[in-house]
């Protein structure tokens, strides 16, 4: 009984692998077709793909590096500004307060005939003096003119005139006194050149 069992079984499967594996010849020739075909459409030029994405990863460190030094000079600006904003900080300051100036000097001028007189004039003295100091200590200083050479820079040249003792392009005289705020200009002398 195992043995007709058994052939039976062998007759089964006999006939279920015969049933998969015959082939027409029309069918073997359509699955060689496919196959080729499959091959045919997946050969890549792996060359044109490698230089395609050669030039994109340098396009990408191109603009990469170019952020950068974008970025490197924002930086180094912002802090140019930064250092322009702390050292003339004083800058609106003092050219508001340089018309003071003006008016102490012109005050200090006046001739005292009586000893009020003095020492009012003795406590404007003081009075400028301290705000000179005081602006000093920003980095103010005035600008020396009279007996120097003209410089278009620092002076502004409001006359011209003929003195014999001094020579020519030479500073004669100072109308209006002019000032440095550390190395920058923050206003001209108003000055008298000689011819």
């Amino acid at each position: 009984m195992t043995t007709e069992k058994n052939n039976t079984l062998n007759e089964e499967v006999e006939s279920q692998t015969n049933d998969h594996v015959e082939l027409t010849n029309e069918e073997v020739e359509t699955v060689f077709a496919e196959a080729a075909g499959e091959e045919e459409s997946t050969t890549v030029d792996y060359g044109a793909e490698i230089q395609g994405l050669t030039n994109k990863l340098e396009e990408a460190d191109n603009r990469y590096l170019r952020l950068q030094a974008d970025f490197d000079n924002f930086r180094r600006r912002t802090r140019l500004d930064i250092e322009a904003g702390e050292k003339y900080k004083a800058q609106k300051l003092v050219t508001e307060l340089l018309p003071v100036l003006d008016n102490f000097e012109r005050g200090l001028k006046i001739e005292a005939d009586n000893e009020q007189t003095k020492s009012l004039l003795q406590g404007m003295e003081m009075v400028y003096r301290s705000l000179v100091d005081a602006l000093k200590k920003e980095g103010v200083e005035s600008i020396d003119a009279v007996g120097k050479e003209f410089d278009p820079n620092f002076h502004q040249a409001v006359m011209q005139g003929e003195d014999e003792g001094f020579g020519s392009n030479i500073v004669t005289e100072e109308f209006q006194k002019g000032y440095m705020l550390k190395d920058r200009l923050i206003r001209p002398s108003m000055v008298k050149v000689n011819q």
